[in-house]
This record gives structure tokens, C-alpha cells and sequence, in this order.
């Protein structure tokens, strides 16, 4: 940690830390950039004032310095969806700190992140879903790694899975039933539905998988009989993507992304969708809803003949 944090400074940002860890279940990768981010503030904060920061001093930050730090951020490269994230960490750990330590952090609190373009999900098609499935799952001259391929893609595409989720089943989750506990991002729980096509997909894996299905070891394994590695499924889509002539965008979260949206196309209720997704927040499923909206708009202008006329 760097040298101009002060020793307080740098024992309440490892208390905020572990409160993360142990109450909100954050990953290791989430306590890694909160720290890297709050360590980036608190070290411009010590330049910034001429030496370390304590805890009291910390709370004498005002607007202006808030400022002159978001302007340097900026200033280095920083895009602004980045900076948002960034001023996100600082925002909760002074929160913390608020609650800790009884500090008035309304001008850390009150600074505006910047705006930005928020990128929308690239889902495929309901018939390149499909195909994708299809192509994984016959590329590949061995018959157990096509029809596994065939299953995580199954899953993906049918039950919402993220790529992490799919390859963290073990044995102790079979056979599959109609449902499936999931454990997300943050340790979250959900249960999802199983499809009946992803039990066939499975269970055809399972029946001709050469290695042995024992407590606790994973589902989806490697040639050798380790676990499967998500670098293995995303080059197994690129191969698929090439040949179907599909975009790069065509990745294994995409069919995550095109569960979700054929969903809500199909009369799907937004909050149900969160809960089969694990989103912990509403406004991170909404996003579906402006896919959709998109592609409504795409299918009005080629198709409506005043469109037409237009163009």
C-alpha cells in the first residue's frame, strides 16, 4: 500500500475491506479494485494536501478538492465510466467511515459522477442462439467434449447461467432436476428453473464422459479430466462463431445476455428475469428493456413503409 496513506487511513480502509468480505460477501477480484481504487483517492488526497491524511482529516475534504481530484483522473486518461466506478468505491468507503467514525462526508457523497454511454448487451438472435448450440456441439470429432460443449452452451442459453456458474457444478448437483441453486457474484443465492432440453443436454454428456463422476468433482471436465476452463468454451464459440458468420460479439456471456432479452420479448415479468439473472440491483436488468426497445426500433425502420419512404 502506498507510503502516503497514513497509518489510520490505511487501518480503516483494511477494517472497510474485510467488512466487505465477511458482511457483503464481496469476491476477491471486488476487494481488490475497491482497494486499488480508495488507495489511488487517499494517495492524491495526501499529495494534494501536502502529506498523509487522517481519519479527521479525511473528513474535512471538500468539494473543491473533490474536483481537483476527478480533474486529475481525468486529466491521466481516465474514461469516465472508470472515474464513475472509482468515485463509486471512495463514496462507500467514506460512507463507512461516516458510520464509523461520526464524519460529515457530504461533499464526498455529494460529487457527481460523470455521464456516460452506457454500452448495451449484444444478445444474439433467437435462431443464432440456436445454431450456436448446434455448432458447438458438433465441431468437435470426439463425442463426449461435442456433446459437453453442447450441454454448457444449453445451460447458458437456457437457464441465464454466467460461464462461471455453469462450470462450478459438481456431481453432488446431479442428476438435475427441475431446478438449480445457483451461488452468484457476492456469494448470492438463486434458484433457477431447469429447461428439459438442458437436462437432455446434460445427461447425454454425462452418459458417454470417460472420466469418473465422484463427490465434489466438477461437471464439466477437461480432456485429461480437470476442470473445464472458460478459455476452452470461449474458444470453442469462436470456432462456432467463424462458421456461422456470426459477430464477436458472439460470446458465452451474450448467451447469457440473450436468455434474459428472448425472455422479456416473449411477456417476461423485469423482476422475475433479476431473480433468475441474480442481479442484485432492478436497474441492472432493466438494460433488457432497452435492448428491446432497440430492437423494435431496428425491425420499425426497415419494415414500416414510411420508414422506407424516408431512407
Amino acid at each position: 500500500m502506498s507510503l502516503a496513506v497514513s497509518p489510520a487511513a490505511r487501518a480503516a480502509l483494511a477494517d472497510w475491506l474485510s467488512s466487505l468480505k465477511s458482511l457483503r460477501g464481496a469476491s476477491p477480484a471486488t476487494i481488490a479494485a475497491y482497494q486499488r481504487d480508495v488507495v489511488d483517492y487517499l494517495s492524491f488526497m495526501a499529495e494534494h494536501q501536502g502529506g498523509p491524511q487522517g481519519i479527521a482529516a479525511l473528513g474535512e475534504v471538500g468539494t473543491s478538492d473533490m474536483r481537483a481530484w476527478m480533474a486529475r483522473e481525468r486529466a491521466s486518461g481516465l474514461g469516465a465510466r472508470s472515474l464513475a466506478r472509482k468515485l463509486s468505491a471512495v463514496k462507500t468507503f467514506y460512507r463507512w467511515l461516516a458510520e464509523r467514525e461520526g464524519l460529515e462526508v457530504t461533499p464526498v457523497l455529494s460529487a457527481r459522477a460523470p455521464k456516460y454511454q452506457r454500452s448495451l448487451p449484444r444478445p444474439l438472435p433467437e435462431d443464432a442462439a440456436r445454431a450456436m448450440i448446434g455448432a458447438v456441439g458438433s465441431q468437435d470429432e470426439r463425442a463426449w467434449v461435442a456433446a459437453r460443449d453442447a450441454a454448457v452452451m444449453t445451460l447458458l442459453y437456457g437457464c441465464g447461467l454466467r460461464i462461471s456458474e455453469a462450470l462450478s457444478l459438481t456431481a453432488d448437483d446431479l442428476p438435475l432436476g427441475d431446478t438449480l441453486r445457483i451461488t452468484g457474484k457476492g456469494g448470492k443465492e438463486r434458484i433457477v428453473p431447469v429447461i428439459a432440453p438442458a437436462r437432455t443436454a446434460v445427461q447425454a454428456y454425462l452418459d458417454i464422459l470417460p472420466h469418473p463422476m465422484e463427490s465434489g468433482t466438477p461437471v464439466f471436465r477437461a480432456i485429461r479430466g480437470g476442470p473445464l476452463s472458460a478459455r476452452t468454451v470461449q474458444k470453442s464459440m469462436e470456432q462456432a462463431r467463424m462458421a456461422l458468420g456470426l459477430p464477436a460479439s458472439a460470446t458465452p456471456h451474450a448467451m447469457r445476455h440473450s436468455f434474459a432479452t428472448h425472455l422479456l420479448s416473449a411477456g417476461g415479468d423485469l423482476r422475475a428475469i433479476q431473480d433468475l439473472l441474480g442481479h442484485a440491483s432492478l436497474s441492472t436488468t432493466q438494460v433488457y428493456t432497452a435492448v428491446d426497445t432497440a430492437r423494435l426500433m431496428e425491425v420499425y425502420d426497415a419494415a414500416h413503409p414510411r420508414a422506407r419512404a424516408k431512407s
